[in-house]
C-alpha cells in the first residue's frame, strides 16, 4: 500500500482545484457580495432562499452546485439557472461549476440572489503539481507545463504518451499504429545513449508508476517538469524529465455519475507503393526478364492488404461515480477499452478499475487517503512482426496466398509467405498492473504538515508464443528483423513439430516516503519548506521461462507443455530456460529538502537537494547528490509597472540543477559476473567452460545531467494572451557504456565505466490566446514550438582505451550485411548518419559515389574510408497548434502538429530498389525506370536519406451540448472526431513519424507498423 501525498488547502478551495486548476488560493477564499440582488420587502432571518446563477454574459447556468458551507444542504440549479435552498442568515452559499470560478455568497437577510460565475483563470494564477506538493504558477521559478483534459489529444488513444503529442514545448512524442507499442517520449532531446529517453512518471504521488494504470477519462491534469530545478527533487531518476499525472477525486456534494464512451473505425492511412502484378510483369518484360513458372500463377496479390484488416474497430467505455460529505469524499471508475490493430491478429483489451477515498478526522486536522488502481491487459501480437511486414513488401504479387489445393503458397527462393507466418503462429501477453497507496496527512501547529506515504506496485505478466509444425518446418533458420539498434539480424532456429515458449514474471516496487512541510507567511515574506525521506525496494523479473518443442498436435498451442516430448528427438535442441541474469533487485534510499521563499510574491527563490543512495552503482559511489536552485522576478508587481495596461503578469526566471540517470543498465552492472564461456579442451575432451563475463567496477557512478534555464512567463491584454519562452543548456556527463581493456588485466576483456558526455541546447515557446470572446462565439488557440540541438561531446574515459566512434543501425538488407547507417561520435548528434555520398549516375547508368579523395567512383570501400557524414535525425523544430471554437452549444477542436528539419534514412526504400532481382522480390513502383544492370542502385547511401518534415492534422472534433432535458441529467454531449485526417510531407515511406527513441533514431527499417485514420462517434453523459 502506498500513501498518496497531496497538499490540502483551507476552506472549500480544494474542491475546485482538480477540474481546471481554477484560481488563486486567496480568490477562492474571498467572500463576495451577491451580484444584482433584487430586494424583497419581506426580510426574513431564515427560510427558503431563491436565486439564479448566470455566466458573465448573463446566460443562465444549469447544473450548478449550490451548498451551504459546513452543512449537508445542497441543491442543483435548474435549466433556467434558478435554484432554491434552505439557509439561515449568516450562512455562506458555495456556488460552483466545472470550468468556472467558484463563488461564496453570504446570506444577509434577503431572499433572492443573482450569482454570476466567471470563467476559470487560465494564466499565471493556475495551480500546478510539483514534487511533494502543489504551487501557484505565479510563484513558480521553474519551467513546468500543465496539460488539462480539454487540451489533450482526442481519439482512440490508450497510451498516455499519445495524449501529449504536440501539446507541450520540448516534448517529442513519436508513435506508430501498433496498439501494443507505447509512444517514444523524449523531453528536451536525448540525455544519454543508454536509455530510451522516456520520462519518469509520478501518478497521484506514486513515483515510477506505470501509465497503463491510468485511463484518459480519469485524468485531471498532466504536469510536465521540464527543467532540472523542477525535477531535481526526484534525483537519480529525473535525467529524462518528470511527468506528474493527477487523477480525479470526489468532491463534497451530491453524488455524480458520469459515462464517457466512443466507438471508432480505423483504416490504414498509407502503404508502401510497390508494384502490382501487371506493373511488375511489364517491368520485367521491358528488361527481357521473367518469373519462374513456379512463382507466376496468374495472381495479383496485394500482400500489404492481405495482412491488414480493412477496418479496425476501437471502443472505449468509462463509468465513474463520485461524491462526498463534510468529512470525506470518494471517486470510483471502471474503464473498458478494446483497440484492434490494423494488422490482423493484433489487438489490445484493457480494463482499468480505480478507487480513491479521502477521509478527514479530528476536526479535519488529519486526512487519510486511499488510492487503488488495477489495469488488466490482454494483448494479442504477431510473432516476428518485423519479418511479416518485410515480407509483405517484398513477396511477389504474382504469387497467390494459397495454392488451388488450399495449402499456403511457398517459395523460399523469393521469401516467406507473410499470411502463412501470421496464421501459423500466435503470441499473447496477459499483464496486470496493480498500484495501491495510502497516505496520512496531519496538520500540525505553526504551519507544519506531516505526510506519510506508502505505496505498492505489482506488475505481473504471462507471455505465450507458439509456432506450429508448419512454421517450424518452413521457416527454420530464417533471420529476424528487429527494431533499429546496436544489433543487426540474427538467425532463428526452431525445434521440430511445433515450438512453444512460456514465461511468467513479476515486478514489485515498495515505496515509503515521509516528509514534513512548513508553510508560513510573515508579513510580506512567505516560506514553504519540505524535508523528507524516501525508501524503495524494487524486484524485477521474479519468475521463469521455458521453451520446448515436439508436440503431438498443433491445437495445444502453449497451454500444455506436458504433452511436448523434446528429448524424444535426437540431435535437436533441449528445453531452454532463458538467460541466467534476468532476476534483479535494487534498493534506493534518499533524503531530500526544498525551500521556496518569496517576498510580496514579487521576488521568488527556490533551492532543493536530494541525496540518493542506490545499490546499482559501484561500492565507492553508492551515494549521489542532486542540487538545484532557481530564482524569479515578477516584474509586473513593481511600482514602475502600475501605469501600463499591457502586461497583467510578467515574470523573469532562471534555474540550474543536477539530476541523474539509473535507466538503461541492469542492477549488477558494477559487479563481477560469471557465466558460460562455451567449451574448452581439457584432458582429452571438450568441457563446458565458465568464467568472468563482466568485470566489477567499484568506481562506477551516476550519469549526471545538469541544466541551466532562463525563461520568461507573461500574461497580457487582460488575460487574452499568455505564454512563456525558455532557453536551456543541458549537459550529461559520465555516460555509462563498455570499454575494451587488456584481458590480462580484466579477464572479460571489457569493463563498464563512466566516460562519455552529451549536450542539448534549445529554445521553447508556449503561446495561449483568446482572440474572440463574445456572447455566442469564442475562439481560443494555443501554439507551442521548440528547437533543440543535440551533440555527443565525448566518448572517452581517461582510464581506458579511447573510443573514437561506435557504429549503429545495421538493417542488413540483401547484400548489405554489416553495413551500418549511423555512428556515435564526439562532436556529432545522436543518430548521426554516416554513409556513402550518392552522386547520381555515370555514363553507363550506374550509381556512383564520392570517394575519400573527392572523386567519383562506382566502386567503394564499406566503412569509414569512403563514408561521409550525411545529416541528422534530430528535428530542428517541433510544433503543435490547437484551436477551440465555441458557438452557442457547438464546440469544435482542431489540433495540428508537425516536425521540421529532421532526416530519415529510408532503408525500406533502399531494400525495395532492386530492379535486378525483381523476378524474385517486389520493388517500388517508382523504380520502374531504374537500370536493371546498375549494381549499386540499392546501396545504402545519401540517396535514401530523405527530409522527414511533416504537417499533420492530428485531430478534429465537433461536439454538441444538449440543454438540460431531465432534472436528473446534468449534461449530455455528443461528438464526432477524426484522427490523422491528412499529412503533408515529402517523405516517400509509409509515414514520416519514424521512432525518435533509442540509440538509433530516425531509421525506417522495413518494420513500420502502419498508422491509421480514425473516425469515431462519442457520448458524454453526466448525472
Amino acid at each position: 500500500m502506498s500513501l498518496l501525498s497531496s497538499a490540502r488547502r483551507k476552506d472549500q478551495a480544494m474542491i475546485f482545484l482538480l477540474p481546471a486548476l481554477l484560481i488563486l488560493f486567496n480568490s477562492s477564499r474571498a467572500e463576495i457580495p451577491a451580484v444584482g440582488r433584487t430586494r424583497i420587502e419581506s426580510v426574513i432571518p431564515q427560510g427558503e432562499i431563491t436565486g439564479i446563477v448566470q455566466d458573465s454574459k448573463g446566460n443562465p447556468l444549469a447544473n450548478v452546485t449550490i451548498l451551504v458551507k459546513g452543512k449537508k444542504t445542497m441543491k442543483i440549479s435548474a435549466g433556467d439557472g434558478s435554484f432554491s435552498i434552505t439557509a439561515n442568515k449568516g450562512d455562506v452559499l458555495v456556488v460552483s461549476a466545472v470550468g468556472l470560478s467558484p463563488r461564496e455568497v453570504k446570506i444577509t437577510g434577503e431572499s433572492f440572489y443573482t450569482v454570476v460565475l466567471t470563467e476559470a483563470a487560465t494564466n499565471l494564477a493556475d495551480v500546478v503539481v510539483v514534487g511533494y506538493g502543489k504551487a501557484s504558477r505565479k510563484t513558480l521559478s521553474s519551467a513546468i507545463t500543465t496539460v488539462k483534459p480539454e487540451d489533450m489529444n482526442k481519439g482512440a488513444i490508450t497510451d498516455v504518451g499519445q495524449l501529449l503529442q504536440g501539446k507541450a514545448p520540448g516534448l517529442n512524442v513519436s508513435a506508430s499504429g501498433d496498439p501494443n507499442k507505447p509512444a517514444a517520449v523524449i523531453l528536451r532531446g536525448a540525455s544519454t545513449i543508454n536509455s530510451p529517453g522516456g520520462p519518469f512518471y509520478v501518478i497521484d504521488g506514486i513515483p515510477g508508476a506505470d501509465i497503463s494504470t491510468v485511463a484518459p477519462d480519469d485524468i485531471v491534469s498532466i504536469d510536465i517538469l521540464r527543467d532540472a530545478a523542477a525535477t531535481a527533487i526526484y534525483g537519480n531518476r529525473a535525467a529524462n524529465g518528470v511527468i506528474i499525472i493527477t487523477t480525479k477525486r470526489g468532491r463534497k456534494g451530491q453524488t455524480q455519475v458520469a459515462y464517457n464512451g466512443y466507438v471508432g473505425a480505423e483504416r490504414v492511412s498509407s502503404r508502401l507503393k510497390v508494384m502490382d502484378a501487371p506493373q511488375l510483369r511489364a517491368f520485367l518484360a521491358k528488361n527481357n526478364r521473367g518469373f519462374a513458372a513456379v512463382d507466376d500463377l496468374g495472381a495479383n496479390t496485394n500482400w500489404q492488404g492481405e495482412i491488414e484488416r480493412s477496418t479496425a474497430v476501437s471502443t472505449n467505455h468509462n463509468l465513474s461515480l463520485s461524491g462526498g460529505g463534510d468529512h470525506g469524499s470518494y471517486s470510483a471508475s471502471v474503464n473498458y477499452a478494446k483497440k484492434e490493430g490494423i494488422i490482423k491478429n493484433t489487438d489490445l483489451t484493457r480494463i482499468i478499475a480505480r478507487l480513491a477515498i479521502d477521509q478527514y478526522a479530528l476536526n479535519d486536522k488529519v486526512k487519510f487517503s486511499l488510492n487503488v488502481a488495477n489495469s488488466n491487459n490482454n494483448a494479442n501480437e504477431v510473432p516476428y512482426l518485423g519479418v511479416v511486414l518485410l515480407q509483405a513488401a517484398h513477396f511477389l504479387p504474382v504469387s497467390p496466398v494459397k495454392n488451388t489445393n488450399g495449402t499456403y503458397f511457398e517459395d523460399k527462393t523469393t521469401g516467406y509467405n507473410p499470411v502463412a507466418m501470421m496464421n501459423n503462429s500466435q503470441m499473447n501477453d496477459k499483464y496486470n498492473n496493480l498500484t495501491g497507496s495510502f497516505n496520512t496527512q496531519v496538520k500540525l501547529p505553526l504551519g507544519l504538515t506531516y505526510d506519510l506515504d506508502l505505496s505498492y506496485q505489482n506488475y505481473s505478466t504471462l507471455h505465450g508464443e507458439y509456432y506450429d509444425s508448419y512454421f517450424t518446418n518452413n521457416y527454420n533458420n530464417m533471420y529476424n528483423n528487429p527494431d533499429p539498434g546496436p544489433l543487426g539480424r540474427t538467425q532463428q532456429s526452431f525445434g521440430q513439430n511445433g515450438q512453444a515458449y512460456r514465461s511468467s514474471y513479476q515486478n514489485t516496487a515498495k515505496v515509503l516516503e515521509t516528509f514534513l512541510t512548513w508553510d508560513r507567511k510573515f508579513g510580506d515574506h512567505s516560506i514553504n519548506a519540505v524535508l523528507g525521506y524516501s525508501w524503495q525496494d524494487n524486484i524485477n523479473n521474479n519468475g521463469f521461462q521455458v521453451t520446448t518443442f515436439n508436440f503431438p498436435v498443433d491445437n495445444i498451442g502453449y497451454n500444455n507443455f506436458a504433452l511436448s516430448a523434446p528429448y524424444a528427438l535426437t540431435g535437436g535442441p533441449h528445453i531452454g530456460f532463458g538467460p541466467d541474469n534476468l532476476y534483479q533487485e535494487t534498493k534506493l534510499i534518499s533524503d531530500f529538502a526544498r525551500v521556496n521563499y518569496n517576498y510580496k510574491e514579487k521576488y521568488l527563490l527556490q533551492g532543493s537537494l536530494r541525496r540518493d543512495g542506490s545499490s546499482v552503482f559501484g561500492a565507492d559511489h553508492h551515494w549521489g547528490y542532486f542540487p538545484s536552485v532557481s530564482a524569479a522576478w515578477r516584474i509586473s508587481q513593481e511600482s514602475f509597472m502600475d501605469g501600463q495596461h499591457i502586461f497583467d503578469d510578467l515574470k523573469l526566471r532562471g534555474s540550474y540543477g543536477v539530476v541523474g540517470n539509473t535507466f538503461g543498465f541492469n542492477a549488477y552492472t558494477a559487479q563481477l559476473y560469471s557465466g558460460s564461456l562455451g567449451t574448452a579442451y581439457y584432458n582429452g575432451t571438450q568441457t563446458s567452460a565458465y568464467g568472468p563475463t563482466q568485470a566489477a567496477n567499484p568506481a562506477l557512478k551516476w550519469e549526471q545531467t545538469s541544466t541551466a534555464d532562463i525563461g520568461v512567463d507573461f500574461a497580457l491584454l487582460k488575460g487574452k494572451v499568455s505564454g512563456s519562452v525558455d532557453v536551456y543548456n543541458k549537459n550529461t556527463t559520465g555516460m555509462i557504456f563498455p570499454y575494451a581493456v587488456d584481458p590480462i588485466l580484466i579477464p572479460s576483456g571489457t569493463i563498464i565505466a563512466n566516460g562519455g558526455s552529451m549536450n542539448n541546447k534549445g529554445i521553447e515557446l508556449m503561446l495561449n490566446a483568446t482572440p474572440i470572446r463574445s456572447k455566442d462565439f469564442s475562439w481560443s488557440t494555443s501554439l507551442n514550438m521548440s528547437h533543440n540541438i543535440n551533440k555527443i561531446t565525448s566518448l572517452n574515459n581517461p582510464l581506458f582505451a579511447s573510443v573514437d566512434s561506435i557504429p549503429e543501425a545495421d538493417p542488413e538488407g540483401g547484400g548489405e550485411s554489416g553495413v551500418f547507417l549511423q555512428v556515435l561520435k564526439a562532436g556529432k548528434p545522436l543518430g548521426q548518419y554516416f554513409t556513402l555520398q550518392y552522386a547520381g549516375k555515370d555514363a553507363n547508368g550506374n550509381s556512383q559515389y564520392v570517394d575519400h579523395n573527392g572523386k567519383l567512383t562506382t566502386t567503394y570501400a564499406n566503412g569509414s574510408l569512403d563514408y561521409h557524414y550525411a545529416g541528422s535525425p534530430q528535428p530542428k523544430l517541433l510544433f503543435g497548434w490547437s484551436n477551440n471554437f465555441h458557438y452557442k452549444r457547438l464546440d469544435l477542436n482542431v489540433a495540428v502538429r508537425g516536425v521540421l528539419g529532421d532526416k530519415i534514412f529510408n532503408a525500406t526504400r533502399a531494400d525495395l530498389f532492386r530492379p535486378a532481382t525483381a523476378a524474385n522480390g517486389n520493388i517500388l513502383s517508382d523504380a520502374f525506370n531504374e537500370s536493371i544492370t546498375d549494381p549499386n542502385v540499392y546501396r545504402y547511401s545519401t540517396r535514401f536519406i530523405e527530409n522527414g518534415s511533416y504537417l499533420r492534422l492530428d485531430n478534429a472534433t465537433l461536439g454538441y451540448n444538449f440543454k438540460s432535458i431531465d432534472p436528473y441529467i446534468r449534461s449530455i454531449r455528443v461528438y464526432a472526431s477524426v484522427n490523422n485526417l491528412f499529412v503533408i510531407t515529402g517523405y516517400k515511406g509509409i509515414d514520416p513519424e519514424v521512432n525518435q527513441g533509442g540509440i538509433a533514431p530516425g531509421v525506417d527499417y522495413n518494420n513500420f507498423y502502419p498508422k491509421t485514420r480514425t473516425f469515431l462517434l462519442g457520448l458524454n453523459v453526466s448525472f
